[in-house]
């Protein structure tokens, strides 16, 4: 089997000084104080009219900024580049209102004309259920509240009119308005909406005209300390926020068109309208495209008196929906924004009351730009935590974490998807080592009881045995060579250094742990990857090769034995255990593993150490382990170990005698 594949590599012998040493913690991500945050907040919402148009204005000089620099590509100055790209822009827009706009006119006039379907209706689920229907069992428990709350108190007399009460006469009050004041009551509405518009337009044309001069001052203002993640910042900004814009803008064009026609074909009025609100609405994801389909639902419920429509008109959305999710966007963008789905929609709700519906369609957007901001810029990481998609987690650490709460089946999903992309023997090395080692170094600091490390060693024990199946399987995917022509792994490494895991059949190695219960889980799974290798593997706990059981071992059908330690701190102890084992067994190899997560390419200091051990082997990571475990060298000769003590029996008399002689 070759380490690199699957992006996979061999792991040298390490120096002693970083035997066991865990990976450094992260460091903790400080969240903003609440007065800031509620500053923040305040400042967005009682200023919503001028960040507003300055958030548009921002997203688009985004969207709108590859066409310029198109444009300019093609000889056209930068002035007319960008006016050309703004009034086009604009224009599109006003195009697109100026159809929602006459579309809700015209439907606003044939409300009346559905009344009677809508009545019909009622009274078919009036007709449905027993006793009267569900409707009127309602109707009749609305009533009987409603005269409950008019009931008058009995302690009070009830006045009784002598005469039945008239009917108020209907009046009618005609204001005659004069033609400056109908002028002002038409015009005024629209001068708001009108000067935030030419506002937009004004701040777009000069943010891409001053586009280099603003990015230079912004790097000056929060990132010149740091050139190269500031200008990394601006330019993934730039580049997803655009990117996003213009792809979705694209798919939702692909979504909308389908939409407007199968509601033409089925006789919706007003079928223009649906399609181009499903396509802005669906520039909120998850939530837009629902909210976009309820009007047509509604409608088709009061246009035609039966349900066939409302069933032919839910079924077209479905069907878009699922065709646009699962074929389209894959297509266009993979990923698309980076933000978990529970941060699409929280933004949403926070955008949406913050800014209105202007909000919920800049809600994705404006949070994009505050992930990249926070993978970028330290003192807004909480933002990238909080929303974006990637793991805050690194693997080793959370295989910790699911271990520590005693959850092995959660862990054992989580490592059988990394399974499907790496080998087993990488995923011990890479994640699941690593993880025993941060429960190491939490014992030594004193902050892993007993109870919980045997927790935690019991559930690293149970992962091992739920990847019993797919360490099957891949021990058969061994066995099986690949056909003549196929083209196989190997080629993933072209030109890299390969180092092939041995095969270790007819070959029977002893696994052990060294010093406690999480050295024994370890123990086991090098045992599962030299099982996977073809050798014969037993496997014994720390209290089995203590100096009083050490001769109970049955070492006679064992070619190996691998002790492995997570402690930095176990040389000496090790050396014990090595000189005890090859006393038992002359011809025994003993190989000791000091795990750790970091590599090293020094090899003289790993050789060197086990010749000061009387080790045949000593290896940091699990590639070495296993090459080692299984190699055909002969073992390291006992009497080594006799010949250095006889050395110091020796000269113990003579330094007796000098001393006796001084």
């Amino acid at each position: 089997m070759t380490a690199n594949r699957r992006n996979g590599t061999a792991s040298p012998a390490q120096g002693l000084e970083d035997i066991l040493s865990a990976a450094a913690p992260r460091p903790r991500t400080s969240l903003p104080n609440v007065a800031t945050t509620v500053t923040t907040v305040a400042a967005l919402y009682f200023g919503r009219e001028v960040f507003l148009p300055i958030a548009i204005a921002l997203l688009l000089t985004f969207a709108l900024a590859p066409l310029v620099s198109a444009l300019k590509r093609v000889g056209i100055p930068r002035i007319a580049a960008v006016i050309a790209s703004v009034l086009s822009a604009f224009a599109a827009l006003a195009l697109f209102s100026f159809i929602v706009v006459t579309q809700v006119s015209e439907l606003a006039q044939n409300i009346p004309v559905y009344q009677t379907n809508i009545l019909t209706k009622i009274r078919s689920l009036k007709e449905t259920g027993v006793g009267g229907g569900i409707i009127a069992k309602l109707s009749r428990v609305v009533e009987r509240v409603g005269q409950e709350i008019d009931r008058q108190d009995a302690s009070l007399p009830a006045a009784t009119p002598e005469k039945p009460p008239r009917e108020p006469v209907p009046v009618e009050i005609i204001a005659r308005e004069r033609p400056l004041e109908v002028l002002q009551n038409i015009v005024g509405p629209l001068i708001s909406p009108l000067g935030s518009a030419g506002l937009i337009i004004v701040v777009v044309i000069f943010m891409l005209l001053e586009r280099e001069d603003l990015r230079d001052r912004f790097i000056r203002l929060v990132g010149y300390g740091d050139l190269h993640r500031t200008t990394e910042a601006l330019q993934e900004a730039g580049k997803r926020v655009g990117r996003y814009l213009l792809m979705q803008l694209v798919v939702n064009i692909v979504y909308a068109i389908p939409i407007a026609a199968g509601l033409w074909i089925l006789g919706i009025p007003n079928a223009l309208l649906w399609g181009l609100l499903a396509l802005a609405l669906r520039f909120v994801p998850y939530i837009g495209p629902a909210i976009g389909m309820l009007l047509p639902l509604f409608l088709a419920l009061a246009v035609a008196p039966g349900w066939s429509l409302v069933l032919w008109t839910a079924a077209l959305f479905v069907v878009m929906e699922l065709v646009t999710g699962n074929v389209v966007e894959p297509w266009l963008y993979g990923s698309r924004t980076g933000l978990s789905p529970l941060a699409i929609i929280v933004a949403a709700i926070f955008w949406t009351w913050l800014w209105g519906p202007l909000g919920l369609i800049l809600s994705t957007p404006l949070t994009v730009c505050l992930v990249v901001l926070g993978r970028h810029v330290p003192q807004f990481e909480f933002l990238d935590v909080l929303f974006g998609n990637e793991p805050v987690l690194e693997p080793h650490a959370r295989l910790y974490q699911r271990l520590l709460a005693g959850d092995p089946e959660e862990a054992t999903d989580h490592a059988e998807e990394m399974l499907e992309e790496k080998y087993l023997f990488e995923f011990y090395d890479k994640v699941a080592i690593p993880a025993l080692l941060l429960g190491e170094r939490d014992r030594v600091r004193g902050v892993m009881g007993d109870l919980q490390r045997r927790q935690v060693a019991a559930s690293a024990l149970t992962l091992v045995a739920n990847l019993d199946d797919d360490a099957q399987q891949e021990a058969a995917e061994e066995d099986v060579p690949p056909e003549a022509g196929e083209p196989g792994d190997h080629d993933d490494a072209a030109g890299a250094d390969e180092a092939d895991l041995p095969d270790g059949t007819d070959m029977s190695v002893l696994c052990a742990g060294g010093r406690g219960e999480l050295d024994d889980a370890a123990a086991a799974m090098l045992a599962q990857v030299l099982e996977v290798q073809g050798a014969t593997v037993s496997k014994v706990g720390f209290a089995d090769i203590d100096p009083a059981n050490i001769r109970r071992l049955e070492l006679d059908a064992i070619d190996t034995v691998v002790v492995g330690f997570l402690n930095r701190d176990s040389v000496k102890h090790a050396r014990f255990l090595v000189r005890r084992l090859k006393r038992a067994k002359a011809a025994l190899r003993v190989g000791i593993v000091f795990w750790s997560e970091t590599g090293n390419d020094d090899k003289e200091t790993a050789e060197k150490l086990a010749h000061d051990m009387n080790a045949d082997f000593v290896a940091h990571g699990m590639v070495d382990a296993v090459v080692g475990a299984l190699s055909n060298e002969p073992p390291v000769a006992v009497k080594l170990i006799a010949k250095r003590r006889m050395r110091r029996q020796r000269s113990a008399p003579k330094k007796v005698q000098a001393a006796t002689a001084s």
